[in-house]
């Protein structure tokens, strides 16, 4: 197998796989863009110009952005994945087309190249049947926008080569990327997982009528989100001393929800479609312009908060603060 990444393909120009495309140009990447759509080209194209136009103005491009089509190809054409030394897929969750995808790579690819996807709902088990050689599949999950965020899952699954993975780990640094390894796939791998205790926890205490849905947001939002980018959960544990904790733990861990079932909020939203700020059905009530307004306030907060968590990465670098790895 390769070591060194050089020659990046990535298939689907999507919001999310036009995002992964800009964070590997940014790390100086040459860039295979392939669309399983050829209707989605044009399309695809401006997605990934907009990107580019977006990072530029948070200033994280080292170039200019009309230098970065020297080292951007964006086609239909699959066969010019030819010479990529990694693959990675982010196309709609439904197995049968990434299955039809996957043969499509796997024909073109040479023997040493690593193949993964950026799903978060399917299991990199169910995925790497689909492979002649499965070791070299796994599962590489970013977060939007892929090239301002420092978060990414690699994960393993039972066929997968660790070695490779430890590799792109390790190449992630490039990317400006604090990742995380995942020696066994497990479904939602870490961030799903605990986002949807979550969301269960949030909907069982909304219908239970103690809180309302905006209620429970602005309880997240402002207390959780005001120390959640400094610190993880457990560190801000130790931050307030574990003590506190164990009474709670007693109290509360019998009676969080169990729940099994998909909340009536959700099944009622999805009988009629609904896809949020898409098509402005959703859990809130959307308009086109509060849609809009969305968008621009989170592409507008993205920017601060990249600069303002580099800045306190930074210093903490620059003191040589040392941090344990959590270990027992």
């Amino acid at each position: 197998m390769a070591r060194g990444l050089n020659i990046i393909g990535v298939v689907g120009l999507g919001l999310m796989g036009s995002s992964i495309i800009v964070s590997f140009l940014r790390a100086g990447y040459h860039v295979i863009a392939i669309t399983p759509l050829p209707l989605d080209l044009e399309e695809g194209r401006k997605r990934v110009m907009e990107q580019l136009r977006v990072c530029s103005e948070m200033k994280l491009l080292p170039k200019p952005i009309s230098e970065y089509s020297n080292f951007l190809t964006i086609s239909d054409d699959f066969s010019l994945l030819e010479n990529c030394d990694l693959v990675n897929e982010c196309i709609v969750e439904i197995e049968q087309i990434k299955k039809e995808i996957y043969q499509k790579i796997e024909s073109i690819v040479r023997h040493n190249c690593i193949i993964s996807s950026n799903t978060s709902a399917i299991p990199i088990n169910i995925l790497q049947n689909h492979f002649l050689l499965p070791e070299r599949f796994m599962g590489i999950h970013w977060a939007e926008p892929a090239y301002s965020t420092r978060f990414l899952e690699i994960t393993c699954g039972e066929k997968t080569d660790v070695s490779l993975a430890e590799l792109v780990l390790e190449e992630a640094g490039r990317w400006e990327k604090e990742p995380t390894l995942l020696y066994k796939d497990i479904r939602g791998f870490i961030t799903n997982r605990l986002m949807y205790a979550v969301y269960r926890q949030g909907f069982d205490l909304i219908n239970k009528e103690i809180i309302d849905m905006a209620g429970l947001d602005k309880c997240f939002q402002y207390d959780v989100g005001q120390w959640i980018t400094i610190m993880g959960i457990f560190k801000r544990m130790d931050f307030e001393g574990i003590d506190k904790y164990i009474n709670s733990y007693k109290e509360i861990f019998p009676k969080l929800s169990q729940s099994d079932k998909v909340p009536p909020q959700m099944a009622t939203i999805l009988e009629t479609q609904g896809r949020g700020i898409h098509n402005l059905k959703g859990l809130y009530h959307h308009t086109d312009e509060s849609a809009e307004l969305l968008e621009k306030n989170l592409s507008v907060f993205n920017k601060e908060i990249y600069r303002l968590a580099d800045l306190f990465r930074s210093k903490i670098q620059n003191l040589n603060l040392s941090e344990s790895n959590g270990k027992q």
